[in-house]
């Protein structure tokens, strides 16, 4: 089962609050494989500021998968909360909630929390991150039970370049896997996985700079599963 949440669009949001017409109209999409698998999720916007997911996937005629996710945009700040497979005969659940606010032109602080609950286990992880930019550099971190992850991040000069390539280095003793990578168009990426055991959910932090375009993607996400 997967959560499908990321952090990485609400920085954005929240230094653009403008929405597009486009953005205003509900979407139903779905899909369904030859074995009668389906993967449908709808997005409706209750409000201007408001807007409902649901989240939908099968495995032939049986349900994996229900979410259900509620996110509210103010002026300067984003909350959310994400309600992922309720199951009343199980006494299981899984919550996700985060908090963003924007406390000046180039800092942005929040949280997320992470709460499962099963018959078998019962916890909850709090990861705290925030962002500073400037106009020629962007510097995040994010920290929680599982670790810490720092990321700073300078404009360089526009130059054209060839090289292409990427790298994975896992630590198995601290449960992180990274990957990296650099492209020949200027784009600079990392990944950081960390699984935030004994929960059945893995802490994703991500980051990607587009030079030439002058643009910059941070995320933060969980999976479960």
């Amino acid at each position: 089962m997967t959560v499908n949440k990321t952090l990485s669009s609400f920085f954005k949001h929240l230094q653009d609050d403008q929405y597009s017409k486009d953005k205003d109209a509900p979407a139903l999409i779905g899909e369904m494989d030859s074995s009668g698998s389906v993967n449908a999720h709808s997005l409706i916007h209750l409000t201007e500021r408001v807007r409902a997911r649901a989240v939908f996937q099968s495995q032939q005629s049986q349900f994996v998968t229900w979410q259900f996710e509620t996110e509210y945009r103010g002026s300067d700040f984003t909350a959310a909360v994400t309600v992922a497979n309720p199951d009343i005969l199980r006494e299981s659940v899984i919550l996700v909630a985060h908090f963003l606010q924007s406390v000046s032109s180039g800092l942005v602080l929040g949280g997320e929390l992470v709460y499962h609950r099963g018959r078998a286990e019962e916890g909850g992880i709090l990861t705290l991150a925030g962002q500073y930019s400037r106009p020629n550099w962007v510097a995040t971190l994010n920290a929680g039970k599982g670790g810490a992850h720092a990321s700073y991040y300078h404009r360089a000069n526009k130059q054209e370049t060839t090289a292409s390539f990427g790298y994975r280095m896992e630590l198995p003793e601290a449960n992180m896997v990274f990957r990296g990578m650099v492209n020949s168009r200027c784009i600079i990426g990392g990944v950081l996985e960390k699984r935030l055991t004994p929960l059945p959910a893995t802490l994703i932090m991500g980051a990607f700079v587009n030079h030439r375009g002058d643009k910059l993607q941070v995320g933060l996400g969980v999976n479960v599963g």
